[in-house]
């Protein structure tokens, strides 16, 4: 990335977040500038409704927190937007154009990708080819193309030299011969994150990223995902870990019970009644009567 096209990013971060201080903390608050718009999204498992989300706005160029106590639907959210469930009734769009039919690798390739809380590295095969399989469009993949060296190599060559890169910015470039199943869970974390920007996305899911991950390597990653940002990626991840939230996040949905109960900046979520009670059970006591 040249010298301009950081200073453009940075100079749109930051007018992206100061444009949320102006905004009420309030749950399905409309945002200056949503790269993901979700409204009426529904899932019923039977008789329990795990999501039941009227509207949702997630701000270009942020980093946003999905919080919420277990059970309160979040990864079940994630599974629907990136295509991995189907909702029973509900639509969405990213960037400006309707994801609500669109299979998981179609959502992957229109610029939206995602990780998950257990991570889904190919264990047995090296960490290099985890990497290569995650690059889109590859030319040697096509049976007719597959028989003519010359119009894919190139684009296999320019597919490692993106992935070493990226190997090297994760601190895994040592590890790229070695299989992936012999990679901690946090180093596991860190090549799932890395094979995901091989598709240079506009925005990235990332599903519970500090699960499992020792306090060592838990900073690297916070470094990491605000890296994202300042490269112009919008984030929009789950979390448990309020003292990660806080350091950064520039705005956090809170979830319970399939629902969005509210919205907020960091410091108005940790003050409002709403979330407190939805952790420590209130917010359910009062719907069940």
């Amino acid at each position: 990335m040249s010298d301009s096209e950081s200073t453009d990013n940075r100079a749109a971060r930051r007018a992206a977040v100061a444009a949320l201080g102006d905004i009420a903390p309030e749950p399905g608050v409309a945002k200056p500038d949503p790269i993901l718009t979700a409204n009426g999204i529904r899932r019923a498992f039977g008789g329990l409704v795990a999501v039941d989300v009227e509207h949702l706005e997630v701000q270009r160029g942020t980093i946003t927190a999905l919080i919420g106590p277990n059970g309160a639907g979040k990864t079940t959210f994630f599974n629907l937007l990136t295509g991995f469930d189907r909702p029973s009734r509900g639509a969405w769009s990213f960037d400006g154009r309707s994801a609500r039919r669109k299979r998981s690798y179609q959502v992957a390739r229109s610029g939206m990708v995602r990780t998950f809380q257990l991570t889904k590295a190919l264990t047995r095969m090296s960490v290099i080819d985890n990497m290569l399989i995650g690059a889109a469009n590859q030319l040697g993949e096509r049976m007719w193309a597959g028989l003519i060296p010359g119009l894919w190599r190139r684009q296999e060559a320019a597919n490692r030299e993106r992935a070493l890169a990226l190997l090297e910015r994760f601190n895994l470039l040592e590890k790229q011969h070695d299989f992936a199943g012999e990679l901690s869970g946090g180093q596991r974390k860190l090549l799932e994150m890395a094979r995901a920007l091989m598709l240079e996305p506009r925005m990235v899911m990332l599903d519970e990223p500090m699960a499992g991950v020792n306090p060592a390597l838990k900073q690297t990653l916070l470094e990491h995902i605000k890296n994202l940002r300042e490269d112009g990626m919008t984030v929009f991840f789950v979390e448990h870990d309020m003292d990660m939230v806080h350091e950064i996040a520039d705005w956090v949905v809170v979830m319970a019970a399939g629902q969005v109960i509210t919205e907020g900046t960091p410091d108005q979520i940790s003050a409002d009644p709403r979330v407190i009670d939805a952790y420590l059970g209130a917010h359910h006591d009062g719907a069940a009567h």
